[in-house]
């Protein structure tokens, strides 16, 4: 059924990056403010918004990534990540509730996990798949919208389905890590995703390789206080290293081993 408002609400998301509750309130002076949430949420189904503090980001300025693709991703530094993925299967405690993200030094970690009983809850549909070819592990994962050239699952119901799941351990791999703006990554669905797991999870473990250091993406997930892990292929810069050390961040260095 046709409906102006919404109609109106549209072409706003067509037009601009933000929209205000407040905006919408003095655009549509009688209606209340809870159908007006409604209208937001019903956007946010239809993948044209997303649900933000005080009304909503449009899509369609956000939508493009500075991340390579994940088949790109997947044949860089590839020693390294093999290395990184092998350690953190090590980090895996049976009967515990995973967390693993779409990163690419993921996926590598899942040939290395044992057929033990673990509830994994993951935005990856390929990992997923090869995690049931394991055997004992149980496997969720995350519904909403699949964006085809990371493969990675966000949005609005994908939220939903985290609020509702408890998570133990948090595996994450970000795209830069800076003094600055911390853990970032170019795509936000995906940045607002994350940032739900680290709030949730008890323990938060990073992979990254040594070419994201000192490397800055448009969105921040998360901070170095707020994670307990990093596996990662060189030694942090000095900088970084300060401020682990501050915050009682174990780094794992994993070309520093036998």
């Amino acid at each position: 059924m046709y409906n102006e408002r919404r109609e109106q609400i549209r072409g706003l998301f067509a037009a601009k990056p933000f929209v205000s509750i407040k905006e919408l309130e003095a655009m549509f002076p009688n209606v209340s403010g809870m159908t007006l949430r409604r209208d937001i949420e019903y956007f946010e189904e239809q993948g044209d918004a997303i649900k933000v503090r005080g009304g909503a980001r449009s899509t369609k300025f956000i939508t493009t990534s500075t991340d390579d693709t994940i088949t790109t991703r997947m044949h860089e530094n590839v020693e390294s990540k093999e290395k990184i993925a092998r350690h953190a299967a090590s980090l895996l405690e049976t009967g515990r509730s995973i967390f693993i993200d779409s990163g690419s030094t993921l996926q590598r970690m899942v040939p290395y996990v044992p057929n033990e009983r673990f509830t994994f809850t993951t935005t990856n549909p390929m990992a997923a798949l090869e995690l049931c070819k394991i055997g004992l592990p149980i496997v969720n994962i995350v519904g909403g919208k699949l964006d085809r050239d990371y493969q990675t699952v966000t949005g609005m119901h994908a939220m939903h389905f985290l609020s509702d799941i408890n998570i133990d351990i948090a595996f994450l791999s970000p795209s830069g890590l800076s003094p600055k703006s911390g853990f970032t990554g170019g795509n936000y669905s995906e940045c607002e995703l994350k940032r739900v797991v680290v709030e949730k999870a008890r323990l938060v473990v990073i992979l990254l390789d040594g070419s994201k250091f000192d490397k800055s993406l448009p969105y921040t997930f998360c901070h170095l206080d707020q994670v307990h892990v990093i596996i990662t292929d060189a030694p942090l810069p000095s900088v970084l290293t300060l401020e682990a050390e501050k915050h009682g961040v174990r780094v794992i260095n994993v070309c520093e081993e036998n």
